[in-house]
C-alpha cells in the first residue's frame, strides 16, 4: 500500500500524539481545534497548518521535523526514553510557577523513597 505525503505526515502526527499518551480530544482541546480537525490531520485528509505544528511543538514537544520528513531530530535520539523525552518537553511548556510546584512534588517523593531505603 502506497501512502500519499499527507497520509504519511498524518501517520507520524498520530505517532507523536500517542508517544505523549494523549487522545485526539485532549490534543484538540489544548491546541484550540475541534476533535474532527485533529482526526483529519492524522488521517491525512487535511493538512495541518504551520500554526498548528508550532503549537504542538511548543506545548507538547512534538518532533515537527520528524512529522514532516520522517527523520528524527537529535533530541529524540538522546539518552532519554520516549516517556522521559515527552515529560521534559511538557514540563518546559508549562508556566514557571507550575514547574516549581512539580519540582517540589518530585523532591518530596525522592526524599520519601530515600527515607524508606535507609
Amino acid at each position: 500500500m502506497i501512502l500519499h505525503l499527507s497520509e504519511e505526515i498524518g501517520s507520524r502526527l498520530q505517532e507523536e500524539r500517542k508517544r505523549c499518551g494523549m487522545t485526539q480530544g485532549e490534543i484538540a482541546e489544548a491546541i484550540g481545534v475541534v476533535k474532527r480537525t485533529q482526526a483529519n490531520y492524522e488521517a491525512g485528509t487535511s493538512d495541518a497548518p504551520a500554526s498548528y505544528l508550532s503549537k504542538v511543538a511548543l506545548q507538547f514537544g512534538f518532533d515537527v521535523p520528524y512529522i514532516l520528513t520522517g527523520v528524527r531530530t537529535n533530541l529524540a535520539e538522546s539518552d532519554l526514553n520516549e516517556t522521559e523525552d515527552c515529560l521534559i518537553k511538557q514540563f518546559r511548556s508549562i508556566p514557571e510557577d507550575d514547574q516549581k510546584a512539580i519540582r517540589r512534588i518530585l523532591e518530596a517523593m525522592a526524599d520519601d523513597v530515600a527515607r524508606h531505603r535507609s
